[in-house]
């Protein structure tokens, strides 16, 4: 058992990205966000990040992104207080410099681990001055790099980039989620030429989860795993999320693997191409992750802060589609929900 939230980010673990929960008049529920963080905690998740994509960076125009990173922290301490396991927490961070620091000072003050740097409010700038800027908030607390999925706001980065996001030194992981072969390479290539052995590698890469985790990356005579995820998709199915990855870890250790695993990844990108509704440019995702949790009744609405941000057409059927196929958290949820909602 890891002894440190650092260990255990290194061991490599399932990280949700949490939601936000609204209720059907589009106001925030504490009680509802409450719930949803114990049940990541129960599920098994070696962690939690908040204030990320998946929580709607639209919590800051809102006046929320304090009180719901406050809120799960709270949760997580009441957890931790029966349960005290190592439990990372990752808060969003994203704007400016300025806005990204003074976001990075609040979440480490409310006890939040490191953040998960996003800079597409700076995306057009110069890889040269994007760096000062991840430097300047290093500064402030350990840093989650972050390569975004340009469909939802991120952009291309070079090799060379990642190489001297590297060279950062309180850079403790990166999140690869750009949803590209070729770019996921230069994260992993640059994390290796870099010879920080520190850095831990996350995917984010919701359309090919399973590949990603069993894949040994070997470059220059070196070899490097993905070792856990923080991603969108175990937002949902939590519980099947964490005992996939602690199987996954197992079979590291062997030369070969079944063709099963294979057919899993197609299987699972599958689902989540349903879910962050990819053949509509993924204008649905946010909703698609909402409406599974809402089907649990771990969600009071699938609403987003954004009244034009909906599932697509058809994307309901799409939904119900993929569920049948998959194993879900239906029984473990449906047994601890009330308690959920109702835990003090």
């Amino acid at each position: 058992m890891p002894e440190s939230w650092l260990e255990q980010l290194c061991e490599g673990t399932v990280i949700p990205a949490s939601p936000l929960a609204l209720d059907k008049e589009r106001q925030w529920s504490p009680q509802y966000q409450r719930a949803l963080t114990r049940y990541y905690f129960d599920a098994g998740a070696g962690g939690i990040a908040v204030g990320v994509h998946t929580t709607q960076f639209a919590i800051r125009d809102h006046d929320l992104y304090e009180p719901v990173l406050k809120c799960v922290a709270d949760a997580i301490e009441q957890r931790q207080a029966k349960d005290p396991r190592p439990f990372v927490r990752v808060a969003g961070i994203c704007g400016d410099t300025q806005q990204a620091c003074e976001e990075a000072r609040l979440a480490k003050s409310l006890g939040y681990h490191t953040g998960l740097l996003t800079t597409n409010a700076i995306r057009e700038k110069e890889e040269t001055e994007i760096l000062d800027h991840c430097r300047s908030v290093a500064e402030v607390m350990p840093v989650f790099g972050f390569y975004l999925h340009p469909a939802v706001g991120g952009r291309v980065y070079s090799f060379q980039f990642w190489l001297e996001f590297c060279q950062i030194p309180n850079v403790v992981a990166i999140k690869i989620a750009a949803f590209n072969r070729y770019q996921t390479l230069d994260v992993i290539r640059a994390v290796i030429a870099s010879g920080r052995e520190d850095i831990a590698l996350y995917t984010g890469n919701d359309d090919n989860i399973i590949n990603d985790l069993l894949t040994p990356f070997r470059f220059d005579g070196q070899q490097r795993w993905i070792v856990g995820g923080l991603l969108g998709q175990w937002a949902i199915w939590t519980q099947q999320a964490t005992e996939m990855l602690n199987e996954i870890k197992n079979l590291r250790q062997q030369r070969s693997i079944s063709v099963d695993w294979l057919a899993a990844n197609a299987s699972l990108t599958d689902a989540n191409a349903a879910i962050f509704d990819a053949a509509n440019s993924f204008a649905g995702c946010v909703p698609g992750v909402n409406e599974m949790l809402h089907r649990q009744g771990l969600l009071p609405s699938n609403l987003c802060l954004d009244p034009e941000e909906t599932l697509s057409t058809g994307q309901q059927r799409e939904l119900d589609r993929v569920t049948a196929t998959q194993p879900t958290d239906d029984a473990f949820i449906a047994a601890h929900l009330e308690n959920w909602l109702t835990d003090n």
